[in-house]
């Protein structure tokens, strides 16, 4: 049920329940949300052994899938599973579907180049983006009310930078801050947006998880910032990795060029990269690690969670 919900709320309108009783879903999945070339049906049914002893059964839908593509589809999806055992796969399955359709539109047709979305034309961002000092002057970005008597767990926490990826003149970067209540994540925010270049990215993706220890509950929240669907992406990385008391902020320079669901990739990559170099997960590999975990306190989130 856990990973059902977490399915929906990262895919939306693109999952769908045919039968839950018999817990039967599909999920479309593209190989670009807004404009999309190639598209696929995953079906599954999802039997009473899984997670634990069963894989999904399932059913790929797209009249052009025939022959070889159909197997060599099938086996990857197989071999997520076996490597995955025990685990809940499906986020894997429809994320490996997608990067195949993403391979197949771009060996079949090239990407056309695409007007700047954005007024972001200084190209500079991509060879100065590792933010050492802070600018003279503040940009007053929020309209946080930020009282001046703080406690000892309301004080800044430090604040560090990841290594920035570039693609496409797009350079994504991550940002982390220990957090341990909702002041905090408030002036982590007031503190990046005080640096022009993070001020001026043209989306600061966030997601914050935080333990409440006398409850056994995460308060927890995302933040899209104009980027659909990214925060509620970028806080089920960090449900899957299992990271507590931790923010992340992941700001987006446009180059120009679309790139689709790469764009998600590379968020998540920069969160990720970040969370393991802090020592918030023990490594990449907890991310096929999911949602089944700590089912005592998953029962309850929902209370929790804002």
């Amino acid at each position: 049920n856990e990973e059902i919900e977490a399915m929906a709320a990262i895919y939306g309108e693109e999952w769908c329940v045919i039968d839950d009783c018999a817990k039967i879903f599909c999920i479309r999945i593209s190989d670009d949300i807004d404009d999309p070339k190639w598209t696929l049906c995953l079906q599954v049914m999802l039997p009473n052994e899984y997670p634990g002893t069963a894989p999904p059964i399932y059913q790929l839908n797209a009249p052009w899938l025939k022959g070889q593509e159909r197997t060599d589809l099938s086996n990857s999806l197989e071999e997520i599973y076996i490597q995955n055992i025990g685990e809940s796969i499906l986020y894997l399955w429809v994320e490996k579907i997608r990067d195949v359709l993403i391979q197949k539109s771009q060996m079949t047709e090239p990407g056309p180049e695409v007007k700047k979305k954005t007024e972001e034309e200084d190209a500079e961002c991509e060879d100065d983006v590792i933010l050492a000092c802070q600018p003279e002057n503040p940009v007053k970005a929020l309209d946080f009310d930020i009282s001046a008597s703080r406690t000892e767990l309301e004080e800044l926490p430090p604040i560090d930078h990841g290594v920035p990826i570039t693609d496409r003149r797009s350079t994504f970067q991550a940002h982390l801050a220990p957090v341990v209540c909702p002041k905090q994540v408030k002036m982590v925010l007031a503190k990046l947006y005080e640096n022009k270049k993070i001020a001026s990215a043209t989306h600061n993706i966030y997601a914050y998880r935080i333990y409440c220890e006398d409850k056994q509950t995460f308060l927890q929240d995302c933040e899209d910032d104009g980027e659909t669907a990214a925060g509620g992406r970028l806080l089920h990385l960090m449900e899957i990795l299992n990271v507590k008391n931790v923010m992340v902020v992941v700001s987006r320079w446009y180059g120009g060029i679309l790139l689709g669901p790469d764009r998600f990739k590379h968020i998540n990559n920069c969160a990720r990269n970040i969370l393991v170099e802090k020592n918030y997960t023990s490594s990449p590999e907890e991310s096929s690690k999911a949602l089944g975990k700590n089912k005592k306190v998953r029962k309850d989130k929902k209370r929790s969670e804002h």
